[in-house]
């Protein structure tokens, strides 16, 4: 049998179809995000009481009690917004950084370079991720803490806007660019590793089964946030304190959680961001190759 050519890649295709897996990564993951953040950005315990939310089962139970399941998808049109677009954004520039990289459409990149292609599309969607984020996470810590201030992401928007300007909305631009850009290599190199570990000799990628691409997935996002827990931890810390609290940006974070809850706090909501990894980014990469399946099919020279 004739090895079929590559298909060259199209940071236009990746563009569509990153969007689309996206969508279905929002739609496994928002819940255990709500759960994320709300242990995260928690009070800490006063003397002789006990925390708000045990660990991640409580704080699923008693969000579900309290708001029902509307409660666990609060929040979720900013990133259905944010994250279309990110995905989108994310996938094309990991496209364009294989692109650039190949000499020829049959080059087949070493895993440094997916590593590095996968780190520019870090740098691409921080710039649509950081205003999307910080909204997110004021608007999913006023539902737990009963203190409504903002009606919606729009009017997030425009209260950081009245108070601080453009610089209000894009706080914590630097923690999510520490957050994502090695986070990102990491993702899409362990993706592409693990595609090839799984593909039975003399087959291509686009054979793999349905459960490869899952287990794929699933794992890639579990390698994404094994490394971006520390930084998303201070991130999350930073966008959601009051103005001032921290002058010296996340360094002040740093020092006063290490100092007050020692180095484990590093990795806070641990259980609730691995359980939602696996499902979410499964879902997000079998939408992307599905739809690739289909530009290609649909479009094959573009």
């Amino acid at each position: 049998m004739s090895k079929q050519p590559a298909q060259p890649i199209s940071p236009l295709k990746n563009f569509f179809a990153g969007g689309f897996g996206g969508v279905c990564l929002v739609f496994a993951g928002h819940p255990l995000d709500t759960i994320k953040v709300r242990l995260q950005t928690q009070p800490k315990a006063k003397p002789g009481e006990s925390l708000m939310y045990a660990g991640t089962l409580d704080c699923f139970k008693k969000t579900l009690a309290k708001e029902g399941v509307k409660g666990l998808y609060k929040g979720m049109a900013a990133p259905i917004i944010g994250v279309t677009p990110m995905f989108a954004v994310c996938f094309f520039g990991f496209g364009l950084g294989r692109k650039l990289q190949q000499r020829s459409p049959d080059d087949v990149l070493s895993y440094p370079q997916l590593f590095a292609a996968g780190m520019l599309s870090g740098v691409f969607t921080t710039a649509i991720m950081a205003p999307g984020e910080r909204i997110k996470c004021l608007l999913q810590i006023q539902a737990s803490t009963g203190e409504v201030k903002y009606s919606g992401p729009m009017d997030c928007v425009k209260q950081l806007y009245r108070e601080s300007g453009i610089r209000g909305i894009y706080r914590g631009t630097a923690l999510t660019l520490m957050r994502d850009v090695p986070a990102s290599g990491m993702y899409f190199m362990s993706y592409e590793w693990l595609k090839n570990l799984l593909t039975p000799a003399g087959k291509s990628h686009n054979e793999l089964s349905i459960p490869s691409v899952l287990f794929a997935g699933g794992m890639a996002g579990i390698c994404n946030w094994a490394v971006a827990i520390p930084p998303d931890v201070l991130k999350s810390r930073f966008q959601t304190a009051p103005e001032g609290k921290y002058p010296n940006g996340f360094r002040d974070v740093l020092r006063e959680l290490i100092r007050e809850e020692g180095v484990a706090s590093l990795y806070k909501g641990f259980n609730a961001v691995m359980l939602r990894a696996f499902p979410a980014n499964a879902a997000c990469f079998l939408g992307f190759e599905m739809a690739m399946k289909f530009l290609n099919w649909l479009a094959p020279n573009l």
